[in-house]
């Protein structure tokens, strides 16, 4: 087994002292291989030759299979990367100005490059997307750093909160050291740590019925994680006139519930599913009834895999569709949700 070892050794590394091409001795080695199996076949047990080659024609061939596995998974990867490229004109189609891959990030986002319902062509419509973030809180924390993560291109967030004590036992965006740091900049921090592919847009405000529309207006898809119906039923209006998905998420207790408000889409609005604010006994905040610490973190990952799915077309989107999680029990369910003709906000869309 030493002998062939140094064998190998010496074709690889004096070939290339004398600046063979990698092709030949590539090509040597694999000869190499294919005298050392054939004299571990067809020679006797004992011979001295086939004993300082190793002894054993298995050893050879879970070698040689290991070899064949790594260098067909570094075929494949260098087929997707030339698909991401767009060098596979059938599959992928040409990329816009900005949308070519690094290396690093075709490293990055290989997980998602191999799956089949996303590919080289969902990870581009990931770096070209642009979603907003409403809050940054408990929420708007997991769905932040998931959709860096991911690769979205550009990532707005808007909150008026300062990062406090009592965020940090949820609000995992966050740390200690971001006590007193308006959210928005704490959150951006981490995001472009994480990854600096990005491009964060932080709008330390509140959002109002003044910028609302025009703000919703410069994105692609809006995610709503705020703790309040006031803001809840602004964004629905602004998402809704504009067009816009929106994806919303709410949290009380132990349990949490999304869905997909679409009216363009034939969805209902957030409107049509809850026409009135109930009163502040029945739907009281984090602060007042508290929540679970990691139940943000449930329903903010499945409010960023559905929009990870609208945006690449992957799947089914939760369109039409209310997915309510029980922490405590450990139950989730899924109704169904449907448009109102009579919904101040999206009636006359529906008809449409």
């Amino acid at each position: 087994m030493l002998l062939v070892l140094i064998m190998a050794a010496a074709i690889w590394f004096g070939g290339r002292m004398i600046g063979a091409p990698r092709e030949v001795r590539t090509t040597l080695l694999g000869l190499l291989y294919v005298a050392v199996l054939a004299i571990q076949i067809t020679l006797p047990e004992n011979n001295p030759l086939r004993l300082a080659t190793g002894g054993s024609a298995a050893l050879w061939l879970i070698f040689g299979g290991f070899v064949a596995l790594l260098l067909g998974y570094r075929a494949v990867l260098f087929r997707l990367r030339q698909r991401v490229r767009g060098d596979d004109t059938a599959s992928v189609t040409a990329p816009q100005k900005g949308s070519a891959f690094s290396e690093t990030e075709l490293n990055r986002y290989a997980r998602h490059i191999v799956l089949r319902e996303i590919g080289g062509a969902g990870q581009k419509a990931l770096k070209e997307a642009k979603v907003l973030v409403i809050g940054a809180g408990g929420l708007g924390a997991p769905v932040l750093q998931y959709l860096a993560a991911a690769g979205v291109g550009t990532i707005g967030v808007i909150d008026d909160d300062k990062v406090e004590n009592a965020n940090l036992q949820r609000q995992v965006i966050h740390t200690d050291a971001a006590i007193g740091m308006p959210k928005v900049f704490s959150a951006q921090q981490r995001m472009e740590a994480q990854n600096p592919f990005v491009t964060v847009r932080p709008y330390n405000r509140r959002l109002t019925d003044e910028i609302a529309e025009d703000l919703v207006g410069d994105y692609d898809l809006v995610l709503d994680g705020t703790d309040n119906f006031d803001t809840r039923y602004l964004v629905n209006r602004a998402c809704a006139a504009k067009g816009v998905p929106l994806i919303s998420g709410a949290l009380s207790q132990w349990e949490g519930q999304l869905s997909i408000f679409d009216p363009a889409s034939g969805a209902p609005c957030y409107q049509c599913v809850f026409p009135q604010a109930p009163a502040a006994h029945l739907a009281p905040s984090c602060a007042e009834a508290g929540v679970l610490g990691p139940l943000p973190g449930v329903i903010g990952a499945m409010m960023a895999v559905e929009a990870v799915k609208l945006i690449t077309g992957a799947g089914t989107p939760a369109r039409g569709q209310m997915m309510i999680y029980d922490a405590l029990f450990g139950e989730s369910r899924t109704i169904a949700v449907a448009p109102r003709a009579d919904c101040p906000v999206c009636g006359d869309i529906s008809k449409g």
